[in-house]
């Protein structure tokens, strides 16, 4: 068998249907020595900017080489481009709606490409609502057994690859301003305010005027209250100890938070 490599899925499929397993199936009837490694299936459905953030936070932990294919997809048979990207850390194959941006702002491309070989897709008259099975599964099998990138269609400019806006971090006077990038399992808000920006510093988070201390742990504060911390992805994020901080602060996707170096 070609050279084998490790692919990782993620997508917005839920585990109640069949999608997952029939994507599984494409990979292994081109390639049973390929391991697979389910990241999450579990991102709300048709929320890209969460299938960024996923992605984002874990392509890094798996060896150089890896193909990570990520399907979130609400423009599925429209005229957005199907992709494969190979970067730094190894391979992307998705729909260019902004879902690869996060990866691409850590890690350089080295090439790209639309995937227009039909001879790589499972048929060359692909559903209109299931590419994930019939042109994203089995291009990362392709790839993850040795094809090379080109072969996989024609080559795009890198910096045509769709950009998803979450956002600027900015310097204020009194610290900075940033906005919430992801909201997890546990309600807590994750903001692209990097860890370091405030790391060894006495800083609290400003939002919807309240004002809510930054600390090490989920624990420095009683339970139900509020806190800021940086999480383990590096991310300033808020949090309620034992609670809910989506729910309980009303704040969610998008909103603006402040830090106010104390």
């Amino acid at each position: 068998m070609p050279n084998s490599r490790i692919i990782t899925l993620l997508s917005d499929f839920g585990l109640s249907d069949v999608y997952v397993g029939v994507m599984k199936g494409v990979i292994s009837s081109l390639n049973p020595t390929l391991t697979v490694v389910d990241l999450t299936h579990q991102i709300p459905a048709q929320n890209i900017p969460a299938g960024r953030f996923c992605l984002m936070n874990s392509y890094s932990y798996f060896p150089p080489g890896t193909v990570h294919i990520a399907v979130v997809d609400p423009g599925v048979g429209s005229n957005r481009r199907s992709v494969a990207v190979e970067f730094e850390g190894g391979f992307l194959v998705a729909p260019d709606n902004g879902l690869l941006s996060g990866v691409l702002s850590q890690s350089a491309v080295k090439t790209a490409v639309e995937l227009t070989n039909p001879q790589y897709w499972r048929t060359s008259t692909p559903s209109t609502t299931f590419h994930g099975r019939d042109i994203f599964a089995p291009v990362g099998a392709h790839l993850a057994s040795g094809v090379p990138l080109e072969e996989l269609g024609k080559i795009i400019d890198p910096k045509t690859l769709i950009q998803l806006p979450i956002g600027e971090c900015s310097q204020t006077d009194q610290g900075m301003t940033g906005y919430v990038q992801y909201v997890d399992y546990f309600g807590n808000l994750i903001t692209n305010i990097p860890g370091a920006d405030v790391q060894g510093k006495a800083w609290s988070v400003v939002v919807s005027d309240v004002s809510i201390p930054g600390c090490t742990t989920y624990h420095d504060q009683p339970a139900g209250s509020a806190i800021a911390l940086i999480g383990s992805h590096g991310w300033v994020e808020i949090a309620v100890n034992c609670g809910n901080a989506q729910s309980q602060l009303k704040i969610n996707w998008g909103d603006k938070i402040e830090i106010i170096n104390n």
